[in-house]
């Protein structure tokens, strides 16, 4: 069976993508800093990712890592520049080369803001142009990737992501000026029979290509029976603005529209540096090398529901293995 770690397993996308993977047959096991209580069903480990050592020593006997991990209080990254380097930069190298030292590979959670936002359905060969902290991050962890592992490594961008916390009962927050947790926002305040606000301004992510982030996890069991390297975009076809995403969404899962307002965020919502405006990524080339069908915003949105409803991740992708050559 193939065994694969994940940091930041016991989080939204992390604990999303550690349920995919065992649903289609991979045993997972998480990498931590600490013990938990939580009840989450795989394996932990408990590493020091300052060093290399020890991550290398939590990896051994697994095929691939999928570093999800990051800090996301961004007020701290703002004002502690080398903290926020070593938390995403220095550990992006440091679990590469111990995946490195056991021969595992490396898959890179990324992100659509490592764009400017000025074009649409940007292409994975496109090395990024990120307008505020958080996108450079990103932009010099993948770096990381292409200089450490340069053949194997996978560089993961996504963007949207749909999909409800697996490990924690609440939503971590509601609607921000990215794309995170807004199609769960919207349906958790229209079955209340709230009004929901759909944010714009300038200071709003305002085109993306969603994704379900159980989905992000079933592309990358392909990357990993694939055994194939690169930069791929793991989200859907359909770039879409927030108020088409929102109506597509009351339309799946039978919601009333008219609550639906359109508006700008409070202050106190605003990142603290620009967003990319479009972030969408195209996915022609991901889908070629992966094989991947059509996955229309419709599809991915009756894909959640599924999981909305049943509790259970609903990955439209199914596992693909390698084929053997003798």
């Amino acid at each position: 069976m193939t065994k694969v770690a994940i940091t930041g397993s016991t989080g939204f996308v992390g604990g999303n993508i550690a349920q995919a993977l065992i649903s289609l047959g991979f045993e997972v096991v998480g990498l931590a800093r600490n013990t938990t209580s939580e009840n989450i069903p795989w394996e932990i480990r408990v590493v020091n990712f300052l060093e290399v050592n020890s991550i290398a020593t939590g990896l051994v006997g697994c095929d691939a890592v999928i570093h999800c991990a990051i800090h996301n209080d961004f007020n701290k990254l703002i004002n502690d520049r080398e903290f926020a380097y070593d938390s995403y930069v220095g550990m992006t190298s440091r679990v590469t080369r111990a995946a490195n030292q056991v021969n595992a590979q490396t898959i890179y959670i990324s992100s659509d803001w490592i764009l400017d936002g000025q074009s649409h359905y940007t292409e994975e060969t496109d090395p990024g142009n990120p307008i505020n902290f958080y996108g450079a991050l990103k932009a010099l962890g993948e770096q990381v990737i292409r200089d450490l592992a340069p053949q194997t490594g996978a560089i993961c961008r996504i963007g949207g992501v749909m999909g409800f916390h697996r490990t924690k009962k609440e939503m971590p927050r509601g609607q921000d000026v990215g794309f995170g947790y807004f199609v769960a926002s919207i349906v958790q305040n229209l079955q209340e029979q709230k009004e929901f606000v759909v944010w714009g301004g300038d200071r709003v992510n305002k085109i993306a290509t969603p994704s379900l982030a159980s989905e992000i996890g079933a592309q990358i069991s392909r990357i990993i029976d694939l055994k194939v390297g690169g930069t791929f975009h793991l989200v859907g076809d359909d770039a879409v603005t927030r108020m088409e995403l929102a109506l597509a969404t009351c339309e799946v899962f039978g919601l009333n529209k008219d609550l639906l307002k359109a508006g700008e965020p409070p202050q106190d919502a605003l990142f603290p540096s620009g967003v990319p405006v479009d972030s969408s990524l195209s996915n022609k080339k991901t889908k070629e090398i992966l094989g991947i069908g059509p996955m229309s915003i419709q599809d991915l949105l009756n894909a959640f529901k599924k999981e909305w409803e049943s509790g259970k991740v609903s990955p439209i992708t199914q596992r693909k293995m390698r084929k053997e050559t003798n």
